[in-house]
């Protein structure tokens, strides 16, 4: 088995520059190198040149933080849930906590607007019966 440090090296010289992540994760490169800087993303390899050299992993995990930050999560909570990832097996029942608590958080927010989407689909309905009375009654007027 290869040392750790090894596989971590060969992952760098395979791997993804900083504005090849920032096309395909969405992010620019100044959040990217905050996220490294401020511990939400864990430290990201370098090259012989000292350039950020991203892998696949780090990729996968970028989207799952723009995942949790998409859907509302605070940055001091994603900052937890990596933190919690990096200390292994121990703290998966604090990350599923975390994931749990999120998700009820979503699903709250998805009941919210679900009855915004209905008040909006009984407006559209009344807008079309009044234009299908107008065009009834020839009068194509609006309000």
């Amino acid at each position: 088995m290869r040392p750790a440090t090894a596989g971590r090296e060969e992952l760098v010289r395979m791997g993804y520059s900083i504005k090849t992540i920032a096309q395909k994760s969405g992010l620019s490169q100044y959040t990217l190198r905050y996220y490294e800087r401020e511990g939400v993303l864990p430290v990201v390899g370098r090259d012989a040149n000292g350039n950020r050299c991203f892998n696949d992993e780090d990729l996968e995990l970028i989207s799952l933080i723009c995942c949790l930050k998409d859907t509302g999560m605070a940055i001091a909570d994603i900052k937890q849930f990596i933190a919690f990832s990096q200390e292994g097996k121990d703290r998966l029942p604090d990350q599923r906590r975390l994931l749990q608590e999120h998700k009820q958080h979503i699903d709250e927010k998805i009941k919210f607007f679900q009855s915004f989407a209905r008040k909006i689909d009984h407006k559209i309905a009344y807008f079309a019966s009044l234009e299908n009375e107008a065009k009834a009654s020839g009068n194509h007027k609006t309000v």
